[in-house]
């Protein structure tokens, strides 16, 4: 696995493009190489009040707002990259609690890029859903 070095200033820059990003309140958890994106728990991500469970939408779009991040940052686009296909998988139901994810580039393509996401809450080791996305990677300047 690769590491990277992010200042919470880049990735705050690149959060602050991506308007679901703040209506969903997502924060940078930043622990030495590894970005950690935190969707704190609210009524407003909530899909099913009477168990109650988050909404599947506001996860996968958690995860696919963490894959577009970790690219943008870790290949330097200037650019956001579009989802070109996404599989997500629900594992578990996500209950009241703030969420987190991290994302992998696995492969950058000169077109598209793949990258997998792991969305968890109370451990890492149990996700509640993973993505596995292909995105359309924009040019590079220069």
């Amino acid at each position: 696995m690769t590491t990277h070095d992010f200042t919470e200033a880049q990735v705050k820059s690149v959060l602050s493009r991506i308007p679901y990003a703040k209506l969903i309140g997502v924060k940078p958890l930043l622990m030495g190489h590894e970005l950690t994106l935190v969707m704190p728990y609210s009524q407003t991500v909530i899909g099913n009040p009477v168990l109650p469970a988050l909404h599947g939408g506001a996860v996968s779009a958690f995860m696919e707002l963490a894959a577009i991040l970790q690219l943008t940052l870790q290949c330097g686009y200037s650019k956001l990259p579009k989802p070109v296909g996404v599989n997500i998988d629900y594992l578990r139901r996500g209950k009241p609690m703030d969420t987190y994810a991290r994302a992998l580039v696995a492969r950058e393509g000169k077109r598209v890029a793949n990258v997998r996401v792991r969305a968890w809450q109370e451990s890492f080791n149990e996700p509640i859903s993973l993505l596995h996305g292909h995105f359309m990677a924009p040019r590079k300047d220069g």
